[in-house]
């Protein structure tokens, strides 16, 4: 018990499990979509296209919530703009705009240093919020999952079929731009835990590792969650306990559950499926 509750004796910890539990909780949510959609790029894009905003407000001293979310939002407005322009494929329209916006934050910084360190920029620092942070990435984390949690039917809908969304007189332009925005505000609650670099594996791995063993989409949510989650915390307390940095522990421990999800899940397991060809072969050369 000791070890569970000495970390919680300081407050810096507190706040840093409070980031980490809002912000994994928004980008659990938000993966089911992405991974779903096959938006995961569209998450690399805007997760690195918020790097201008964060400088900016770090220059400014406006709140780093403010700043990274008009960059997230110019940045999907952007990718849209040079996607409906059809001159450039759509994959090539996000790496365009994501490489541009973030070669600009890196100008800025060299331009125009600040008292913002460079490394907790690009790999969050999350035992170093404040409380005007820990308020930024809480509104910005209850607007995500209220909205998702709120149009999750129609969203559903537009994601499985969404030419039969449009049949029923969904809006699905309007819910598109809905999962945009949503998208923006789960960058701006993770850039804050794991730093700009590394939220495009928050908005990612909870979802590609709950679709593996769960069969519906309220159970990919529900145990995405729970991926976040069980990351989120043990990489906090492995990153105090070993002196490392938590961001990055906290990926790698979710990319360790998404490992073990890929070799075990139950059906899509590499394990499973291995040994159920191997007795569907031996059965077959019974039957011989």
């Amino acid at each position: 018990m000791e070890l569970l509750t000495e970390p919680m004796s300081y407050e810096f910890m507190r706040r840093a499990l409070l980031v980490v539990t809002a912000s994994g909780v928004a980008g659990a949510l938000l993966s089911c979509w992405l991974v779903h959609m096959g938006w995961s790029l569209m998450g690399d894009a805007v997760s690195h296209a918020v790097l201008p905003g964060v400088v900016i407000a770090a220059l400014t001293g406006i709140p780093f919530a403010v700043g990274a979310l008009v960059a997230a939002l110019i940045a999907v407005w952007l990718i849209g703009a040079v996607r409906e322009s059809g001159t450039v494929r759509p994959d090539a329209a996000m790496g365009i705009v994501f490489t541009a916006l973030f070669s600009l934050g890196l100008v800025l910084i060299a331009r125009f240093p600040s008292q913002q360190d460079l490394h907790s920029i690009l790999f969050g620092s999350v035992l170093g919020v404040r409380d005007s942070d820990l308020v930024q990435v809480l509104v910005v984390s209850a607007f995500t999952v209220i909205v998702l949690l709120a149009f999750r039917r129609d969203l559903i809908l537009l994601a499985f079929d969404r030419l039969h969304a449009h049949t029923l007189g969904l809006r699905t332009r309007a819910l598109t731009a809905l999962l945009l925005a949503t998208l923006a505000t789960a960058t701006v609650a993770g850039v804050q835990s794991v730093g700009v670099i590394l939220v495009v594996a928050t908005l990612i791995m909870p979802g590609a590792t709950a679709q593996l063993v769960a069969d519906t989409m309220r159970g990919t949510m529900a145990l995405a969650v729970v991926v976040a989650l069980i990351g989120g915390v043990t990489g906090l307390y492995l990153g105090y306990y070993a002196d490392l940095p938590p961001g990055p522990v906290v990926v790698l421990t979710q990319a360790v559950i998404f490992a073990a999800a890929q070799l075990l899940a139950p059906r899509r397991g590499v394990i499973p499926r291995a040994v159920a060809s191997a007795r569907g072969r031996r059965s077959g050369m019974m039957a011989i």
